[in-house]
């Protein structure tokens, strides 16, 4: 049993584990760059490296093709703790190494926590535009709003996962209706159903309010694209006590929320790109394209925005270009784009609560590196010296 342990531990500290982990993690970036030809950056970064196994769609079967990035990252940073734990020596020649092992270390659990952690959304605002909320990229929301206070409305956001499990009852006790998922697209595209053109694939919509009852639904392939985007689309009826209250066809491209009424109050009835609500709001005051001379080549983008809080203890103004982002509450605001003739900013905002440990890991793997190349250059030194 004691061999059987020495061999584990023998195992998991050996340099041969290092050396082949670094292998794979190279054949991982490898590969998961060249399928980013057919992937976007989003999918890539989900196949390969937050997963455990790689699996790949052959023939509609998902086949394990390779270790993710989450397994390789898991092993190295077991391999490297362990190695560290076995051979730690607290002395000033090999301080070194203790800091650049440190530095590694650190610098996984920064990449896990990162991907744990990290949120996206972006921030659109025409100039003179106020918004106290970002939109996701990539996820959606079913937002059911009681709009009968003409001052306040009352949000009721139902996640996008729950609308793919078909047939379910959503209770949710702010409503006094049930919300049944009937039919879900992850990507489709709408159109009146007299305009949609001969040779058209559209799918049965059975759509009996709302808008939704004159379009047809014709679904499209997934993609994956960064500058592409998901418009979904979700069939969902409605149930109160006294029966069913309609069925609408909702979807991402429609710009306009579907109004009725139940119960004696106003209710709206949209899906959208999810939403994140803040305690503080931004204005656009003017947005700036700085081009070269003689050239459409963008030279530099800036926004200049108000931020104001209800209390008003923040009413200050800032200016966000490339490379100065805005940091605010635990969120960082970057200048990503710009859209409608430089009318509109495109402002990408990121909450990162461990944006810090790759600078701290870096630090210390820096000053390991320049230690211990520094004692065994003192320590040449003075032998030449002697010499």
């Amino acid at each position: 049993m004691r061999a059987l342990y020495l061999e584990f531990v023998r195992f998991f500290v050996s340099l041969r584990l290092t050396v082949g982990l670094l292998a794979l993690s190279a054949l991982l970036v490898l590969f998961a760059t060249l399928d980013q030809v057919h992937l976007g950056i989003w999918a890539v970064q989900e196949k390969w490296f937050r997963s455990f196994i790689v699996l790949h769609e052959l023939k509609g079967f998902p086949v394990p093709v390779f270790p993710g990035g989450y397994f390789i990252g898991g092993l190295l940073l077991i391999n490297l703790v362990a190695a560290h734990l076995k051979r730690f020596a607290l002395t000033w020649k090999k301080a070194g190494i203790q800091l650049v092992h440190g530095g590694l270390i650190l610098l996984l659990l920064g990449e896990l926590l990162t991907g744990l952690l990290q949120e996206e959304y972006q921030l659109r605002l025409d100039e003179g535009q106020t918004r106290n909320y970002s939109e996701s990229w990539r996820f959606n929301e079913l937002a059911v709003v009681d709009d009968t206070n003409a001052t306040t409305d009352i949000v009721t956001a139902i996640p996008e996962q729950l609308l793919t499990d078909l047939g379910n009852e959503l209770q949710v006790p702010a409503l006094p209706f049930r919300v049944v998922p009937r039919a879900y697209y992850p990507n489709a595209s709408l159109m009146l159903k007299e305009n949609v053109p001969a040779g058209r694939p559209v799918v049965d919509n059975p759509a009996t309010a709302g808008l939704g009852a004159r379009l047809a639904i014709t679904p499209l392939p997934i993609t994956y694209q960064q500058d592409q985007r998901n418009l979904p689309a979700a069939l969902v009826e409605l149930f109160g006590p006294e029966g069913s209250l309609g069925t609408y066809l909702v979807s991402t491209m429609l710009t306009e929320p579907q109004r009725f009424s139940y119960a004696g109050r106003e209710w709206t009835l949209a899906l959208r790109f999810r939403r994140a609500y803040k305690p503080y709001a931004l204005t656009l005051i003017d947005f700036s394209h700085d081009r070269y001379a003689g050239t459409e080549i963008p030279k530099n983008f800036s926004s200049r925005v108000r931020l104001t809080t209800p209390d008003g203890r923040d009413d200050r103004e800032v200016l966000i270009y490339m490379n100065n982002p805005l940091r605010y509450d635990g969120l960082t605001f970057y200048q990503a784009g710009f859209d409608n003739n430089d009318k509109t900013t495109v402002l990408q905002v990121v909450h990162n609560p461990s944006w810090l440990i790759p600078y701290i890991s870096c630090l210390l793997m820096t000053l390991g590196l320049l230690w211990q190349f520094g004692a065994h250059l003192l320590g040449f030194s003075r032998k030449r010296a002697a010499a």
